[in-house]
């Protein structure tokens, strides 16, 4: 199946990743820019001069010498750079570029041991403590990133040095782990590899790395102390001081995998996790890896999910915490956790045709992934609130992960590289292929192309969506037999309407998806979706956002921020009885839509003192504006929130 956008929305992202993150981050990497490198919290142990990523593979590698510098997972970070690199060379070749790319492959093959092994920290650092650290030690971690950076450059260049060095190291790997006597019977602290395995499997097809990937998974939480034990055992340095006093549920060990059924932990972890456990259960059709999946799904989505499709509700741990925990001005909704969340659900897709994998996808892309990244392409998020006062993030050491606007870079820089290979890579997230169906997933202006049994089938988008609610669908089937093509109702979508070759037509969802059977020549759907602004409440379980409303457009969350509405945002109250008014903005934020609408502002003057007797206060009309989410902090320092006092 191959599929190329032509998007009003996303084709500018994918162009901003292609000419400008790209770039910028590989400067970063390389240590050749003058920028600000902030630690995403106060914490003294956080590495932030520099990035020195390309240059601890050059100490690996024997070019040049010197330390290790930074993170011990920091060779993640050139992995998910070259991955959007690849992405960005499918859609526009560029030959500076790839001589760039190939160089890189070529010091990582350098810096790739004879075993196969593949670390720059414990190659430079400590030869002698590989694997003895799990806990903390992002080996496995790193080299799942590695892999599926091979994997897309392979497909994208055909580079056959990178597909070895990836094989190498999995074939590595698979000696050195596994429930064979001899081996170690363990695994990483943080799950990355399954899903490396995996993509490798599916290029491959040797099933002996899809079986890896699974025990990998299912000895998670078989040996508890496994973690502990090693750090009590081995003499090697501390990578990651402090990770030995984790809970088990930080690494998502507190139980058999097949036994868990919430969401636990560290949010990245978990829905890494999950992401591999839904493919491998879709790849092999085990059941009882596929029923975990579902009891974690149904506990986020339920109970522990921001409207943002944030997850993550501490600091503490970048952790979830308990069921309708979501404090909104001091949550983590880390980048990656959302990016995270987006891989599981599409994986989910593969494992049942339901409507709700894809708005959840959905929710997380529009909102919390994109937030991650400033208009400019050159600024980034590491976690993003709901709420922010300046002044509070500045000076209350409990919210010090809380930004107030997105830094140059981060000492911690997962999140922009994994936000970059996302995007460069969207269009493999707007279909799914379920043989002689395809699901539409994502209203993205696109044209797909796929062979089935019958045929050959198109499915072109035409859209100008979130903007617009109008998707048509030109579905063109060349074969005899009739093509299946399932679009997704959403359920945000109160009142949708839809056409058939130019009449209307009564929509049958099934599980959220509305299936047209396509005969042979030329079909034309046209979807209209209820675009009208919509108020969300939370679950009265939620204690933060009770008596409080969010406003939404499709799939959009929208926010109040000072620039617009001035200081003290929590003195708005927005009654349930305003018209919310939407209007587009070219001007605004690289062109917006903004919701208006009549509110209400509590007056401070004439208000006593700290506390009073009278319950009553006085307030004045105000125009309230809001803009979509994903946009905000992109005028300079201000408060911002997405819930809101409801009135009356």
């Amino acid at each position: 199946m191959k599929t190329v956008i032509n998007d009003p929305f996303f084709s500018r992202y994918k162009e901003l990743v292609r000419t400008r993150m790209i770039p910028y981050q590989w400067k970063v990497l390389n240590d050749d820019i003058d920028i600000k490198i902030e630690k995403e919290r106060n914490d003294a142990s956080i590495p932030s001069e520099k990035s020195h990523a390309i240059e601890n593979f050059k100490i690996a590698a024997g070019r040049t010498k010197g330390e290790h510098y930074g993170w011990v997972f920091q060779d993640s970070d050139v992995y998910k750079w070259l991955e959007a690199a690849a992405y960005t060379l499918k859609e526009h070749p560029d030959e500076d570029l790839k001589k760039i790319t190939d160089e890189v492959v070529d010091l990582i093959a350098e810096a790739q041991e004879k075993s196969g092994y593949l670390n720059t920290y414990f190659t430079i650092m400590e030869p002698d403590h590989k694997y003895k650290r799990l806990g903390e030690s992002h080996e496995l971690y790193c080299a799942g990133h590695f892999i599926e950076a091979a994997v897309a450059y392979n497909q994208v260049t055909g580079s056959k040095k990178a597909l070895d060095i990836a094989v190498k190291l999995a074939d590595h790997i698979d000696s050195v782990f596994g429930p064979e006597d001899g081996k170690i019977h363990g695994c990483d602290g943080h799950e990355e590899v399954e899903i490396g395995l995996m993509r490798l499997y599916h290029l491959t097809g040797c099933e002996r790395y899809m079986k890896l990937a699974e025990y990998f998974l299912l000895q998670r939480g078989q040996d508890p102390d496994f973690f502990k034990r090693q750090f009590r055992e081995d003499t090697g340095k501390p990578a990651i001081g402090g990770l030995y006093n984790a809970p088990l549920t930080y690494f998502q060990i507190h139980a058999p995998i097949l036994e868990q059924d919430s969401a636990e932990g560290h949010a990245v972890r978990l829905v890494y996790m999950c992401t591999a456990l839904a493919d491998v259960a879709a790849s092999t059709g085990n059941k009882d890896i596929e029923a975990v999946c579902r009891r974690i799904w149904r506990n986020i989505v339920d109970k522990r999910m921001y409207i943002t499709g944030g997850i993550g509700s501490t600091v503490n741990g970048e952790s979830f915490t308990l069921d309708y925990d979501l404090p909104n001005d001091t949550m983590y909704c880390e980048t990656c956790a959302s990016i995270g969340l987006i891989f599981f659900a599409r994986q989910m897709l593969r494992l049942d045709s339901n409507g709700e994998f894809g708005d959840v996808m959905e929710r997380a892309l529009y909102n919390t992934a994109l937030s991650g990244m400033a208009l400019d392409g050159r600024h980034f998020f590491y976690v993003n609130p709901l709420e922010v006062v300046p002044e509070k993030s500045e000076k209350d050491p409990t919210k010090s992960h809380v930004k107030i606007v997105r830094p140059d870079w981060l000492g911690c820089a997962c999140c922009p590289p994994n936000l970059a290979r996302l995007l460069a890579s969207v269009e493999d997230y707007i279909y799914t292929d379920k043989g002689d169906t395809v699901l539409a997933n994502l209203f993205i202006k696109s044209r797909m192309e796929k062979e089935y049994t019958g045929g050959k089938l198109t499915v072109q988008i035409d859209a100008d969506y979130p903007r617009n609610g109008r998707i048509s669908f030109t579905i063109n089937n060349t074969g005899s037999a009739a093509a299946k093509v399932g679009i997704r109702i959403p359920g945000w979508s109160e009142n949708t309407h839809a056409e058939v070759n130019g009449a209307g037509a009564d929509i049958t969802a099934e599980s959220g998806y509305w299936y047209i059977e396509a005969e042979s020549g030329e079909t034309v759907v046209t979807l209209l979706l209820d675009m009208t602004p919509s108020r969300w409440y939370a679950n009265p379980l939620v204690s933060e956002d009770v008596d409080k409303v969010s406003v939404t457009r499709g799939p959009q969350v929208f926010c109040a921020e000072g620039v617009d509405n001035g200081e003290n945002l929590h003195l708005l109250s927005l009654p349930k009885t305003s018209e919310l008014e939407y209007k587009w903005h070219d001007e605004l934020l690289e062109g917006v839509g903004v919701i208006e609408a009549d509110g209400f502002r509590t007056a401070i003057s004439g208000q006593g003192g700290l506390y009073r007797k009278s319950g009553e206060a006085v307030t004045e009309p105000v125009k309230i504006r809001m803009i979509p989410y994903y946009a905000w902090a992109n005028r300079g320092r201000n408060e911002m929130r997405v819930w809101l006092y409801e009135k009356g």
